[in-house]
Protein backbone atom coordinates (compact mmCIF):
# COMPACT_ATOMS: atom_id res chain seq x y z
CA UNK A 1 0.00 0.00 0.00
CA UNK A 2 1.26 3.39 -0.77
CA UNK A 3 1.51 6.15 2.15
CA UNK A 4 -1.52 7.63 2.39
CA UNK A 5 -3.70 10.18 4.78
CA UNK A 6 -5.55 7.90 7.57
CA UNK A 7 -4.01 4.37 6.98
CA UNK A 8 -5.00 3.53 11.03
CA UNK A 9 -7.65 1.18 10.63
CA UNK A 10 -9.18 -0.80 13.32
CA UNK A 11 -12.28 -2.93 10.41
CA UNK A 12 -10.17 -5.85 10.80
CA UNK A 13 -11.05 -6.96 14.28
CA UNK A 14 -14.24 -8.00 13.60
CA UNK A 15 -12.87 -11.22 11.70
CA UNK A 16 -10.62 -11.65 14.22
CA UNK A 17 -12.61 -12.40 16.91
CA UNK A 18 -15.85 -13.76 15.05
CA UNK A 19 -16.07 -16.15 18.27
CA UNK A 20 -16.58 -13.30 20.85
CA UNK A 21 -20.50 -13.02 22.54
CA UNK A 22 -22.63 -10.58 20.75
CA UNK A 23 -22.35 -7.99 23.62
CA UNK A 24 -18.19 -7.96 22.05
CA UNK A 25 -19.40 -7.37 18.60
CA UNK A 26 -21.56 -4.00 19.70
CA UNK A 27 -18.58 -2.82 21.27
CA UNK A 28 -16.84 -3.55 18.20
CA UNK A 29 -19.20 -1.94 15.87
CA UNK A 30 -19.26 1.41 18.03
CA UNK A 31 -15.48 1.79 18.21
CA UNK A 32 -13.84 0.43 15.28
CA UNK A 33 -15.55 1.74 12.46
CA UNK A 34 -13.78 5.60 12.88
CA UNK A 35 -10.95 6.61 11.67
CA UNK A 36 -8.55 9.55 13.10
CA UNK A 37 -6.93 11.99 11.05
CA UNK A 38 -3.52 12.39 12.45
CA UNK A 39 -1.97 14.16 9.05
CA UNK A 40 -1.06 17.51 9.06
CA UNK A 41 -0.77 16.95 5.16
CA UNK A 42 -2.09 20.75 3.30
CA UNK A 43 -4.93 20.70 0.60
CA UNK A 44 -2.35 21.68 -1.59
CA UNK A 45 0.02 18.75 -0.80
CA UNK A 46 -2.52 16.22 -0.51
CA UNK A 47 -3.56 16.72 -3.61
CA UNK A 48 -0.41 16.68 -5.17
CA UNK A 49 0.03 13.32 -3.57
CA UNK A 50 -0.70 10.07 -5.76
CA UNK A 51 -0.34 6.43 -6.29
CA UNK A 52 1.62 6.99 -8.89
CA UNK A 53 5.78 5.51 -8.46
CA UNK A 54 8.60 7.33 -9.79
CA UNK A 55 10.99 5.23 -12.06
CA UNK A 56 13.05 4.46 -8.73
CA UNK A 57 9.89 3.36 -7.05
CA UNK A 58 9.70 6.26 -5.12
CA UNK A 59 6.30 7.89 -3.61
CA UNK A 60 6.23 11.40 -5.80
CA UNK A 61 5.54 14.72 -4.37
CA UNK A 62 4.20 17.36 -7.58
CA UNK A 63 4.59 21.48 -6.75
CA UNK A 64 2.89 22.67 -10.11
CA UNK A 65 6.18 22.29 -12.56
CA UNK A 66 8.57 20.82 -9.28
CA UNK A 67 8.28 16.68 -8.88
CA UNK A 68 10.37 14.94 -5.86
CA UNK A 69 10.61 11.57 -5.84
CA UNK A 70 11.15 10.00 -2.43
CA UNK A 71 12.43 6.37 -1.97
CA UNK A 72 13.52 3.67 1.02
CA UNK A 73 16.62 2.81 -0.57
CA UNK A 74 18.08 -0.77 0.97
CA UNK A 75 19.58 -2.51 -1.56
CA UNK A 76 23.43 -3.73 0.03
CA UNK A 77 22.72 -1.00 2.57
CA UNK A 78 20.90 -0.51 5.76
CA UNK A 79 17.69 1.80 4.67
CA UNK A 80 18.03 5.27 3.97
CA UNK A 81 16.20 7.87 1.79
CA UNK A 82 17.07 8.62 -1.51
CA UNK A 83 15.86 11.47 -3.30
CA UNK A 84 15.22 13.22 -7.03
CA UNK A 85 14.16 15.98 -8.38
CA UNK A 86 13.03 17.38 -11.92
CA UNK A 87 11.54 20.71 -13.04
CA UNK A 88 9.52 20.32 -16.26
CA UNK A 89 10.81 16.78 -16.35
CA UNK A 90 14.17 17.88 -16.22
CA UNK A 91 16.30 16.58 -14.08
CA UNK A 92 17.98 18.54 -10.99
CA UNK A 93 21.26 19.34 -9.91
CA UNK A 94 21.36 17.10 -6.74
CA UNK A 95 24.42 20.21 -5.70
CA UNK A 96 21.46 23.26 -6.55
CA UNK A 97 18.39 21.19 -4.15
CA UNK A 98 18.23 21.30 -0.65
CA UNK A 99 16.01 18.80 1.26
CA UNK A 100 15.11 18.15 5.01
CA UNK A 101 12.53 15.23 5.66
CA UNK A 102 11.45 15.04 9.55
CA UNK A 103 10.03 11.37 10.70
CA UNK A 104 7.42 11.76 13.89
CA UNK A 105 7.13 8.05 15.15
CA UNK A 106 4.39 6.80 17.32
CA UNK A 107 4.85 8.46 20.71
CA UNK A 108 6.42 11.45 19.44
CA UNK A 109 10.47 10.83 18.72
CA UNK A 110 11.12 12.66 15.60
CA UNK A 111 14.12 11.75 12.89
CA UNK A 112 15.62 14.69 11.40
CA UNK A 113 17.16 13.59 8.36
CA UNK A 114 19.28 15.72 5.77
CA UNK A 115 20.54 15.38 2.60
CA UNK A 116 23.54 15.04 0.82
CA UNK A 117 24.63 15.27 -2.97
CA UNK A 118 25.32 11.53 -4.41
CA UNK A 119 25.89 10.66 -8.29
CA UNK A 120 22.40 11.96 -9.64
CA UNK A 121 20.37 11.58 -6.09
CA UNK A 122 20.07 13.07 -2.76
CA UNK A 123 20.93 10.72 0.03
CA UNK A 124 19.76 10.60 3.90
CA UNK A 125 22.21 11.41 6.34
CA UNK A 126 21.14 8.47 9.13
CA UNK A 127 19.33 5.09 8.95
CA UNK A 128 15.52 4.67 8.37
CA UNK A 129 15.05 1.61 10.86
CA UNK A 130 12.50 -0.36 11.17
CA UNK A 131 9.15 -0.15 11.40
CA UNK A 132 8.88 2.47 8.65
CA UNK A 133 6.03 3.66 10.21
CA UNK A 134 5.54 7.64 10.73
CA UNK A 135 4.41 10.71 9.79
CA UNK A 136 6.36 12.67 7.09
CA UNK A 137 7.34 15.90 6.66
CA UNK A 138 9.16 17.08 3.31
CA UNK A 139 11.09 20.30 2.75
CA UNK A 140 12.52 20.85 -0.20
CA UNK A 141 14.34 24.57 -1.47
CA UNK A 142 15.24 25.34 -4.86
CA UNK A 143 16.06 28.15 -7.13
CA UNK A 144 14.57 30.51 -4.24
CA UNK A 145 11.34 28.82 -3.78
CA UNK A 146 10.28 26.33 -0.90
CA UNK A 147 7.90 23.33 -1.06
CA UNK A 148 6.56 21.56 1.26
CA UNK A 149 4.65 18.29 1.89
CA UNK A 150 3.45 16.14 4.64
CA UNK A 151 1.57 12.77 4.65
CA UNK A 152 1.39 9.52 6.87
CA UNK A 153 2.82 6.45 5.96
CA UNK A 154 2.23 3.65 8.79
CA UNK A 155 2.81 -0.15 8.99
CA UNK A 156 2.07 -2.43 11.57
CA UNK A 157 -0.25 0.38 13.07
CA UNK A 158 -3.54 -0.01 14.30
CA UNK A 159 -5.75 1.73 16.86
CA UNK A 160 -8.45 -0.07 19.70
CA UNK A 161 -10.30 1.39 21.88
CA UNK A 162 -9.77 0.78 25.65
CA UNK A 163 -12.94 -0.39 26.69
CA UNK A 164 -13.21 -2.69 23.32
CA UNK A 165 -9.13 -3.53 24.33
CA UNK A 166 -10.35 -5.07 27.50
CA UNK A 167 -13.46 -7.13 26.36
CA UNK A 168 -10.90 -8.90 23.78
CA UNK A 169 -8.97 -9.92 26.77
CA UNK A 170 -5.93 -7.86 25.80
CA UNK A 171 -3.28 -7.77 28.54
CA UNK A 172 0.14 -6.17 28.53
CA UNK A 173 3.48 -6.00 29.92
CA UNK A 174 6.78 -3.62 30.73
CA UNK A 175 9.60 -4.81 28.82
CA UNK A 176 12.27 -5.27 31.23
CA UNK A 177 14.94 -7.87 32.84
CA UNK A 178 14.15 -11.16 33.38
CA UNK A 179 16.37 -14.20 34.31
CA UNK A 180 16.22 -17.07 31.09
CA UNK A 181 16.18 -20.57 32.25
CA UNK A 182 18.43 -22.80 30.02
CA UNK A 183 16.96 -26.31 30.01
CA UNK A 184 17.67 -29.30 28.39
CA UNK A 185 15.02 -31.18 26.79
CA UNK A 186 13.94 -35.11 27.26
CA UNK A 187 11.62 -37.53 27.58
CA UNK A 188 10.52 -40.17 29.78
CA UNK A 189 7.04 -41.36 31.34
CA UNK A 190 5.21 -41.76 34.36
CA UNK A 191 5.87 -44.86 36.84
CA UNK A 192 4.71 -45.83 40.15
CA UNK A 193 6.44 -44.53 43.49
CA UNK A 194 7.39 -48.09 44.04
CA UNK A 195 8.69 -46.69 47.94
CA UNK A 196 4.71 -46.52 48.44
CA UNK A 197 3.75 -49.66 47.50
CA UNK A 198 2.44 -52.22 50.18
CA UNK A 199 2.29 -55.96 49.83
CA UNK A 200 -0.75 -57.44 51.83
CA UNK A 201 -0.41 -60.64 53.57
CA UNK A 202 -2.01 -62.51 56.06
CA UNK A 203 -0.71 -62.64 59.59
CA UNK A 204 -1.92 -66.09 60.38
CA UNK A 205 -2.76 -68.67 57.21
CA UNK A 206 -6.48 -69.27 56.82
CA UNK A 207 -9.10 -70.00 54.43
CA UNK A 208 -10.69 -66.60 52.89
CA UNK A 209 -14.25 -65.57 53.97
CA UNK A 210 -15.33 -62.72 52.16
CA UNK A 211 -13.01 -59.73 49.95
CA UNK A 212 -14.16 -56.41 50.86
CA UNK A 213 -12.58 -54.69 47.76
CA UNK A 214 -11.60 -55.02 44.36
CA UNK A 215 -9.21 -54.23 41.34
CA UNK A 216 -8.93 -50.53 41.07
CA UNK A 217 -10.52 -49.88 44.77
CA UNK A 218 -9.15 -46.82 46.36
CA UNK A 219 -8.90 -47.63 50.29
CA UNK A 220 -8.11 -45.61 53.63
CA UNK A 221 -5.62 -47.03 55.72
CA UNK A 222 -7.29 -49.13 58.35
CA UNK A 223 -10.27 -50.12 56.21
CA UNK A 224 -10.99 -54.23 55.75
CA UNK A 225 -9.71 -55.69 52.67
CA UNK A 226 -10.86 -59.51 53.92
CA UNK A 227 -12.29 -61.42 56.54
CA UNK A 228 -10.33 -64.60 56.95
CA UNK A 229 -10.45 -67.54 59.20
CA UNK A 230 -7.51 -68.49 61.07
CA UNK A 231 -6.03 -72.58 60.53
CA UNK A 232 -4.83 -72.00 64.07
CA UNK A 233 -7.66 -70.34 66.21
CA UNK A 234 -10.69 -71.53 64.01
CA UNK A 235 -11.99 -67.84 64.87
CA UNK A 236 -12.24 -64.77 62.22
CA UNK A 237 -9.87 -61.83 61.74
CA UNK A 238 -10.06 -58.80 59.15
CA UNK A 239 -7.19 -58.16 57.11
CA UNK A 240 -6.91 -54.16 56.89
CA UNK A 241 -5.49 -52.03 54.92
CA UNK A 242 -1.97 -50.81 56.05
CA UNK A 243 -1.70 -47.54 53.69
CA UNK A 244 -4.13 -45.65 52.04
CA UNK A 245 -4.21 -46.15 47.77
CA UNK A 246 -5.46 -48.12 45.12
CA UNK A 247 -5.59 -51.49 44.94
CA UNK A 248 -3.28 -52.15 41.83
CA UNK A 249 -3.16 -56.22 42.21
CA UNK A 250 -5.16 -58.26 44.17
CA UNK A 251 -4.87 -62.26 44.60
CA UNK A 252 -7.53 -63.00 47.10
CA UNK A 253 -11.20 -64.90 46.56
CA UNK A 254 -14.00 -65.86 48.70
CA UNK A 255 -13.07 -70.03 49.61
CA UNK A 256 -9.27 -69.76 48.66
CA UNK A 257 -6.40 -70.70 51.26
CA UNK A 258 -3.55 -67.54 52.07
CA UNK A 259 -0.99 -70.30 51.50
CA UNK A 260 1.17 -67.31 52.84
CA UNK A 261 1.13 -65.30 49.49
CA UNK A 262 0.43 -61.36 48.69
CA UNK A 263 -3.34 -61.10 48.79
CA UNK A 264 -3.13 -57.40 47.79
CA UNK A 265 -0.44 -54.87 45.97
CA UNK A 266 -2.09 -50.97 47.40
CA UNK A 267 0.23 -48.09 45.97
CA UNK A 268 -0.22 -45.08 47.60
CA UNK A 269 -0.79 -42.62 44.17
CA UNK A 270 -0.61 -39.56 45.90
CA UNK A 271 3.10 -39.57 45.05
CA UNK A 272 4.63 -40.71 41.66
CA UNK A 273 7.85 -40.96 39.75
CA UNK A 274 8.67 -39.06 36.12
CA UNK A 275 11.48 -41.46 34.75
CA UNK A 276 13.39 -39.46 32.38
CA UNK A 277 15.93 -40.65 29.90
CA UNK A 278 19.31 -38.39 29.49
CA UNK A 279 22.06 -39.42 26.80
CA UNK A 280 25.58 -39.58 28.01
CA UNK A 281 26.16 -35.65 25.97
CA UNK A 282 23.75 -34.18 28.87
CA UNK A 283 24.83 -36.05 31.49
CA UNK A 284 27.65 -33.60 33.07
CA UNK A 285 24.91 -30.59 33.35
CA UNK A 286 22.52 -32.40 35.59
CA UNK A 287 22.48 -32.61 38.89
CA UNK A 288 20.49 -33.81 41.46
CA UNK A 289 18.09 -30.89 42.47
CA UNK A 290 17.77 -29.56 39.19
CA UNK A 291 14.19 -27.91 38.55
CA UNK A 292 12.71 -30.09 36.14
CA UNK A 293 9.32 -28.65 33.84
CA UNK A 294 6.79 -31.59 32.64
CA UNK A 295 4.65 -32.05 30.38
CA UNK A 296 1.80 -33.91 30.18
CA UNK A 297 -0.93 -35.43 27.77
CA UNK A 298 -3.17 -35.49 31.04
CA UNK A 299 -2.60 -32.24 32.16
CA UNK A 300 -3.23 -28.30 30.72
CA UNK A 301 -0.47 -27.23 32.48
CA UNK A 302 3.17 -27.93 32.91
CA UNK A 303 4.03 -29.78 36.33
CA UNK A 304 6.79 -28.36 38.12
CA UNK A 305 9.46 -30.98 40.08
CA UNK A 306 13.02 -31.15 41.02
CA UNK A 307 15.57 -34.51 40.58
CA UNK A 308 15.43 -36.48 43.21
CA UNK A 309 17.74 -39.00 41.72
CA UNK A 310 19.60 -40.55 39.38
CA UNK A 311 20.18 -43.92 38.79
CA UNK A 312 23.52 -45.84 38.23
CA UNK A 313 22.16 -48.12 35.62
CA UNK A 314 22.52 -47.13 32.09
CA UNK A 315 19.28 -48.49 29.52
CA UNK A 316 20.31 -50.06 26.02
CA UNK A 317 20.00 -46.92 24.55
CA UNK A 318 22.81 -45.26 26.87
CA UNK A 319 20.48 -43.24 28.54
CA UNK A 320 20.71 -42.91 32.27
CA UNK A 321 17.38 -41.90 34.10
CA UNK A 322 17.19 -38.77 35.87
CA UNK A 323 13.87 -39.54 38.42
CA UNK A 324 11.90 -36.68 39.96
CA UNK A 325 8.73 -37.02 42.33
CA UNK A 326 5.76 -35.50 41.41
CA UNK A 327 2.63 -34.39 43.68
CA UNK A 328 -0.23 -36.32 42.12
CA UNK A 329 -2.77 -35.47 45.04
CA UNK A 330 -5.20 -34.87 42.90
CA UNK A 331 -5.13 -38.72 40.89
CA UNK A 332 -4.18 -37.11 37.40
CA UNK A 333 -1.28 -38.44 36.68
CA UNK A 334 -1.26 -42.28 35.73
CA UNK A 335 1.61 -44.55 35.68
CA UNK A 336 3.08 -45.78 31.95
CA UNK A 337 2.04 -41.84 30.37
CA UNK A 338 4.80 -40.88 28.66
CA UNK A 339 5.98 -37.19 28.94
CA UNK A 340 7.95 -34.53 27.27
CA UNK A 341 10.55 -32.39 29.99
CA UNK A 342 12.68 -29.62 30.16
CA UNK A 343 15.49 -29.96 32.97
CA UNK A 344 17.20 -26.04 34.19
CA UNK A 345 20.70 -26.61 33.93
CA UNK A 346 21.79 -23.32 33.73
CA UNK A 347 19.98 -19.29 34.84
CA UNK A 348 20.91 -15.78 32.87
CA UNK A 349 19.99 -12.69 34.09
CA UNK A 350 19.10 -10.63 31.15
CA UNK A 351 18.58 -6.94 30.96
CA UNK A 352 15.89 -6.90 28.38
CA UNK A 353 13.07 -9.59 27.94
CA UNK A 354 9.48 -9.89 26.46
CA UNK A 355 7.09 -13.25 27.32
CA UNK A 356 6.84 -15.44 24.52
CA UNK A 357 3.30 -15.70 24.45
CA UNK A 358 3.42 -11.70 23.04
CA UNK A 359 5.67 -12.93 19.87
CA UNK A 360 4.04 -12.66 16.86
CA UNK A 361 5.07 -13.36 12.88
CA UNK A 362 5.00 -9.69 10.77
CA UNK A 363 6.69 -9.78 7.32
CA UNK A 364 10.21 -11.91 7.80
CA UNK A 365 10.14 -10.55 11.72
CA UNK A 366 9.13 -11.56 14.83
CA UNK A 367 7.48 -8.90 16.90
CA UNK A 368 5.96 -7.47 19.61
CA UNK A 369 3.38 -5.03 19.37
CA UNK A 370 3.67 -1.82 21.78
CA UNK A 371 1.55 0.21 23.10
CA UNK A 372 1.54 3.95 23.08
CA UNK A 373 -2.09 5.36 24.31
CA UNK A 374 -5.03 3.11 22.60
CA UNK A 375 -2.15 2.66 19.65
CA UNK A 376 -0.86 -0.08 18.70
CA UNK A 377 2.59 -0.80 16.63
CA UNK A 378 4.85 -3.71 15.70
CA UNK A 379 8.23 -3.62 16.86
CA UNK A 380 10.92 -5.90 15.16
CA UNK A 381 12.79 -7.55 17.85
CA UNK A 382 16.94 -9.14 17.72
CA UNK A 383 16.20 -12.04 20.06
CA UNK A 384 18.80 -13.91 21.89
CA UNK A 385 18.51 -16.47 24.85
CA UNK A 386 14.60 -18.15 25.12
CA UNK A 387 12.88 -19.97 27.55
CA UNK A 388 9.44 -21.27 27.98
CA UNK A 389 8.22 -18.25 29.45
CA UNK A 390 10.91 -15.75 28.34
CA UNK A 391 13.00 -14.50 25.32
CA UNK A 392 16.01 -11.73 25.78
CA UNK A 393 15.94 -8.65 23.51
CA UNK A 394 19.32 -7.89 21.99
CA UNK A 395 17.59 -4.95 19.73
CA UNK A 396 14.25 -3.26 18.31
CA UNK A 397 12.52 -2.31 22.15
CA UNK A 398 13.23 0.29 24.50
CA UNK A 399 13.45 -0.93 27.97
CA UNK A 400 10.18 0.09 29.85
CA UNK A 401 7.85 -0.07 26.54
CA UNK A 402 4.47 -1.34 27.20
CA UNK A 403 3.77 -4.53 25.05
CA UNK A 404 0.86 -6.49 24.23
CA UNK A 405 1.41 -10.29 25.93
CA UNK A 406 -2.29 -11.98 26.41
CA UNK A 407 -4.15 -12.01 22.67
CA UNK A 408 -1.94 -10.24 20.53
CA UNK A 409 -2.80 -12.45 17.57
CA UNK A 410 -5.76 -10.48 17.42
CA UNK A 411 -3.93 -7.15 17.10
CA UNK A 412 -1.68 -9.04 14.36
CA UNK A 413 -5.18 -10.06 12.10
CA UNK A 414 -6.55 -6.17 12.57
CA UNK A 415 -3.20 -4.70 11.18
CA UNK A 416 -3.17 -7.87 8.32
CA UNK A 417 -6.73 -6.53 7.39
CA UNK A 418 -6.35 -3.05 7.64
CA UNK A 419 -3.76 -3.63 4.76
CA UNK A 420 -1.52 -1.33 6.56
CA UNK A 421 2.08 -2.30 5.00
CA UNK A 422 5.60 -2.10 3.60
CA UNK A 423 6.23 1.25 1.95
CA UNK A 424 9.32 1.58 -0.35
Amino acid sequence: MYPTINTVKTTGLFRAVSRAAPLLFLLLLSSCGESTDTSTTTPEAESAMTDERGPNNGILLRDDDFVLELAIFETGVPPEYRAWATVNNQPVDPDELDLNVQLTRLGGVVDDIDFVPTGDALRGDMVIYEPHSFSVSVTASYDGNTYRWSYDSFEGRTRIEPAVAEALGIETDIAGPAVIEETIPVYGRIVANSDAVSNVTARFDGKIETVAVALGDYVNAGETLATIESNQSLTSFELLAPISGLITARNASGGESTAGRALFTITDTSTVWADLAVFPADLPRINIGERVYINTPLTETSITGTIARILPETAANQAVTARVVLDNSDGVLRAGTWVQAEINVAEHEVPLAVRREGLQAFRDFTVVYAQIGDQFEVRMLDLGRQSEEWVEVLGGLEPGTRYVTENSYILKADVEKSGASHDH
